[in-house]
């Protein structure tokens, strides 16, 4: 099965962890994601991936709606993105176009995921708000340069500015991710997600969200948890069986009595 899926950011909400600790999350909305291709090294594409088709809209280009009907897919798809396939042979023949691949398949409460998504769009901005410079001096005469960049050249040598020089620009709306962040709740029956702290991109906007692994030092809480006493019993039952099992001394005939004595 693969290890990512795409959702949409909704709002965010406090919760309790598997500690018990009050945290900020993130409630991400998992709407069904259909397997609408797949790509694979041997075919015309060259390359191992699994197209998902996620969302809907009222209207929809035609070669999208078409798209989609390939795989018997009759609803318009708002949105398509690849996930890439790192162990073909092992995720790709639980796949099939047309398939609805669950929330639960793929995360469970424990989890550290990458989000990834287009961060919130800022406009032109200065230095100090865009790279956090400090600005000038307040004092001495400076009564119009507290938010000036300073120097940007060298002089002479090398009489250009080098590229790459941060300034003032274009800030936000780019891709952005954050990892090792940890799944503190899942709801099945309203396909929500609940992500530790926040993810890029306003509200209503596409992420992908990726797992990890495990966090460390994760805590199960005791829904999960096996109780001992129930341990303590099979254990009991397993030593009484052993016992019961173990065969017995034969009392000694009488000619054998009488032989050693």
């Amino acid at each position: 099965m693969i290890n990512s899926l795409l959702g949409i950011k909704k709002n965010m909400t406090s919760t309790y962890d598997s500690r018990g600790r009050r945290v900020g999350a993130t409630v991400v909305e998992i709407q069904p994601n259909l397997v609408t291709q797949i790509k694979a090294t041997d075919g015309k594409d060259g390359y191992d991936a699994v197209q998902l088709g996620i969302g809907s809209k009222k209207s929809v280009k035609k070669p999208q709606l078409g798209h989609g009907k390939k795989v018997g897919i009759e609803k318009p798809i708002r949105w398509f993105r690849e996930i890439r396939i790192m162990n073909p042979k092992s995720s790709l023949e639980d796949l099939q176009p047309g398939q609805d691949i669950k929330l639960d398949q793929v995360f469970s409460i424990g989890d550290a995921v990458k989000v990834s998504g287009t961060s919130k769009g800022k406009g032109f901005q200065g230095g100090v708000r865009r790279h956090g410079f400090h600005g000038g001096p307040k004092t001495h005469g400076q009564s119009d340069r507290h938010r000036a960049p300073g120097a940007i050249g060298s002089g002479t040598t090398p009489g250009r500015v080098y590229k790459g020089k941060r300034m003032a620009g274009h800030m936000g709306n780019t891709q952005a991710s954050i990892k090792n962040l940890e799944i503190v709740g899942l709801d099945k029956e309203k396909n929500l997600l609940m992500v530790k702290g926040g993810i890029p991109g306003p509200t209503g906007r596409l992420v992908k969200i990726t797992k990890l692994g495990r966090i460390k030092g994760y805590t199960p809480p005791p829904e999960e948890k096996v109780e001992e006493s129930e341990e303590g019993k099979g254990e009991s039952v397993k030593g009484e069986e052993k016992t019961e099992s173990q065969p017995t001394e034969e009392a000694p005939k009488e000619g054998e009595e009488n032989a050693k004595s």
